[in-house]
């Protein structure tokens, strides 16, 4: 029986020789995640749950990376992280990775790749709707709510149902003032913020396979902004050298087979294509960025899961090398390594930190901060009337902060573009 590369990730969590799509599996889960926005909560259930003096299944298979609510001087977000420090502390995680210690890494999606948690052909599910985003190292990840979180924390099982696919493939070369972004936009603008429900999005094509892994993420990380349950991209050289940089952990790769069955199927070439954006309020909003140049910005936020990793700031120093920003910009690390990376990386003979500084941009500390809007003393945050190009996943009304602002969601080469003019401007002006 031939099977997509998510069903046979599926079928081997269930001990399983294939999965039919739509049937119901029990999963024996690889890796658990959760940071301090539902870390709690998920405690809480296991503990009444499973009762007094109960253990984790497996310890080291639980990962927790505090990261949204971090610089803040918030009380009840430092409640939380006493909250994880407890239960850490209680269970005996070796993977949890303390705020405000030498061990604090920053985005958990981001953080999991450089830790080597993320394998190919393992079962990841996460407290967080963007736990979609391990799907690039060919391996399944997803979010789920803190009672299933709960419940894998207990058993290390997940009772699911298995997702037909919806295959994107992108023929072509990339052109140099594309980024993955601008594809994940061109598939949310036409299928929808719904048109994945429950689905697996797989991606794959001659561009797709050309991009680094970190833009490879970008693409999979939006794959819930469609409503799929997963995204995944098949493994190739640099994922594996990529995966054995980080860990030497073994790990099993798995392809979709030729004749698999696919809710649908569509193709794009990627050389055609142009920068786009997504209007407020929905990111499924498109729009060129040509149609809408010289709409006005009081912002240019270039951070997040989806556009704080090295490969964003490497696209954003290209526009901003010898340039000025007109509007506030601020740059945020996902990680501390991409934060220190940012030192390290040289564009034109120049830091891709003092590109940054000499371009005007503010350099913030590394986590999610304003992606979810975040306590009033967050980073970047919206306030009324702000009009904000974002290389953020979600631009729904006060996703960033205030609900009278506006968030236009954007590649970092536009973002940057944009940061220049005050207003929307089109990369290509500037490469």
């Amino acid at each position: 029986m031939e099977q997509t590369i998510t069903q046979k990730i599926l079928a081997r969590a269930a001990n399983r020789k294939f999965v039919n799509t739509g049937e119901n599996v029990w999963l024996n889960v690889d890796v658990l995640l959760t940071h301090d926005v539902c870390g709690p909560p998920t405690f809480d259930i296991f503990n009444q749950e499973f009762g007094e003096g109960a253990r984790v299944w497996d310890p080291e298979k639980v990962v927790v990376l505090p990261d949204h609510y971090i610089f803040t001087a918030n009380e009840h977000a430092h409640r939380n992280i006493d909250l994880l420090r407890k239960f850490a502390k209680e269970q005996n995680l070796p993977n949890y990775y303390d705020v405000g210690t030498d061990r604090y890494r920053g985005v958990c999606h981001v953080a999991l790749a450089e830790e080597g948690f993320n394998l190919p052909g393992t079962v990841l599910f996460g407290t967080d709707s963007h736990t979609c985003t391990s799907g690039a190292f060919g391996m399944f990840g997803s979010g789920i709510g803190n009672t299933d979180a709960a419940f894998i924390l207990g058993t290390g099982k997940l009772w699911e149902k298995v997702p037909e696919s919806m295959l994107f493939t992108f023929d072509g070369e990339m052109p140099e003032y594309l980024s993955a972004k601008d594809l994940i936009l061109q598939i949310l603008g036409d299928i929808g913020t719904d048109g994945a429900t429950y689905r697996a999005m797989e991606f794959n094509g001659e561009a797709i396979h050309s991009l680094p892994m970190e833009e490879r993420m970008t693409l999979t990380n939006m794959a819930i902004e469609g409503g799929g349950m997963n995204g995944i991209i098949a493994v190739d050289e640099i994922t594996e050298a990529f995966v054995k940089s980080k860990t030497s952990k073994p790990y099993e790769i798995f392809t979709s087979d030729p004749g698999a069955a696919y809710f649908s199927k569509t193709r794009y070439n990627a050389s055609e294509m142009e920068p786009v954006v997504a209007k407020p309020h929905s990111p499924d909003n498109r729009a060129t960025v040509q149609s809408m140049k010289g709409t006005k910005i009081t912002k240019s936020y270039i951070g997040s899961c989806t556009g704080g990793k090295l490969a964003d700031f490497k696209l954003a120093a290209k526009i901003l090398s010898g340039q000025r920003v007109s509007v506030p910009t601020n740059i945020v690390p996902a990680t501390v390594k991409v934060a220190r990376d940012l030192e390290t990386e040289l564009y034109n003979g120049k830091s891709l930190k003092s590109i940054f500084e000499d371009a005007g941009c503010s350099i913030a500390l590394p986590s999610c901060a304003a992606c979810l809007g975040g306590p009033t003393d967050t980073v970047g945050r919206s306030v009324d009337r702000d009009v904000v190009v974002s290389t953020t996943n979600r631009n729904f009304p006060g996703r960033m902060g205030s609900k009278q602002a506006e968030v236009y969601l954007a590649s970092p080469l536009t973002a940057a573009a944009s940061a220049i003019t005050g207003k929307l401007t089109d990369p290509r002006n500037y490469l």
